[in-house]
């Protein structure tokens, strides 16, 4: 599907590393090359012909995220290099104003570094609790947020789909349970933007980060989505050129309106430009045939699968595009290895989700994340590979 838009399949590699990043299609690389080789300036410091569209390109790709995400106002779109930055912006830029010592939040066990490290920190500075929701069967539910809320619980954060089970959360009866509460509702977009449909109105999401490159977008750029009200008086980390209106030596400066506020400095202009471009490419896929294609092979991935002896699959259920499995006692980045040489691409180790050894009690997997360009033939030489196992070990010999 779509694969003669992306070059780079055409060199024999089999990709399933989508997790970690997607292929960039010629689209996307050719926008940035416009911005580099037509009219290349600063954003927003110019009153010339250059500096004037690149005002207009950047700010049209904030409407563009807008539409995308289904946000109220442009004003609440801030980019920013990734959900990494994203995230530290929301919990030290608002969450450390906002927390308390008596405060509790909830998180869970299967979360990505990018989301649940910036609150460890922030609970060592401030004291708070943090509490985590119980994975059923290495799903988490409604039920078991609700039942750890109470009258000093602040906040749940998650994400949409975890980075390894690959489960996809009831965001919107999650952020329902929130709002009943009084609880701001913080999520993870980055495994789900570029695979199924956001709408940040239906989940009542308070905030939300993903990062471009997880959505056919160029690395270094991402969006942080926060309501109106709650960026109104969220503070930057980040000071410098283009946030500002005016600064003294007598100490005294103010803050341009937001999102402005939070864009310190020169953006990563080539790289929103390029994520304007990949939301383009995927609205006009339509993210409906996306999910159903990523469906449509993980089935016949699995399936598979579980045919080859000794294949343990963690998550064979979810409705996502990873696939997180374990073959007899062979170490993962092993089995990584012994694939490589026949240029297909997993990913293997603890996938930056180091609590969650704890839920499904391995310490480091392989990883299967599909796409929509990846294919069934794809899959069938993956699994050629893995039945004969006995083989991995010679590679490294």
């Amino acid at each position: 599907m779509n694969r003669e838009d992306f070059e780079i399949l055409n060199s024999g590699i089999v990709y399933f590393d989508n997790a970690a990043t997607t292929m960039k299609p010629k689209c996307v690389i050719e926008a940035m090359n416009d911005y580099y080789t037509k009219y290349t300036s600063n954003a927003h410091r110019g009153d010339y012909d250059n500096s004037l569209k690149v005002d207009e390109e950047y700010e049209s790709v904030r409407s563009k995220v807008k539409n995308f995400i289904n946000a109220k106002d442009d004003s609440e779109i801030v980019f920013t290099s990734g959900s990494t930055d994203s995230f530290n912006m929301i919990v030290f830029g608002y969450l450390e104003n906002y927390l308390k010592k008596d405060d509790e939040i909830i998180l869970n066990k299967g979360e990505h570094a990018s989301l649940l490290l910036p609150f460890l920190v922030l609970s060592e500075r401030i004291g708070f609790t943090i509490k985590y929701a119980d994975l059923d069967n290495n799903i988490l539910t409604v039920d078991n947020i609700k039942k750890l809320i109470n009258k000093n619980t602040k906040l749940v954060a998650l994400s949409h789909i975890t980075n390894t089970i690959g489960d996809i959360r009831d965001v919107e009866e999650i952020g329902k349970l929130c709002e009943d509460n009084n609880l701001l509702f913080i999520v993870d977009a980055t495994q789900s933007i570029g695979h199924i449909k956001i709408d940040v109105q239906k989940m009542k999401a308070s905030f939300i980060g993903f990062s471009a490159h997880k959505m056919l977008g160029p690395t270094g750029t991402g969006v942080l989505y926060g309501k109106k009200e709650l960026l109104e008086k969220m503070v930057p980390i980040r000071y410098g050129g283009g946030m500002n209106t005016e600064f003294s030596s007598d100490g005294k400066y103010g803050l341009k309106d937001i999102p402005t506020r939070f864009e310190a400095g020169t953006q990563n202009i080539a790289g929103v430009i390029g994520l304007g471009a990949a939301i383009d490419y995927l609205s006009n896929i339509r993210m409906d045939n996306i999910h159903k294609r990523e469906i449509e092979l993980r089935r016949y991935l699995v399936s598979k699968l579980s045919k080859i002896e000794n294949i343990k699959i963690y998550n064979p259920d979810v409705e996502s595009g990873l696939v997180l499995f374990n073959i007899g006692d062979y170490f993962p980045q092993d089995v990584a290895i012994y694939l490589n040489q026949f240029k297909i691409c997993i990913r293997a180790g603890n996938h930056c989700a180091k609590m969650l050894h704890e839920v499904i009690e391995d310490n480091t997997t392989c990883r299967i994340s599909l796409y929509f360009y990846n294919t069934f033939e794809e899959i069938d030489l993956l699994c050629d590979a893995l039945k004969n196992q006995d083989k991995i070990l010679d590679t490294l010999v």
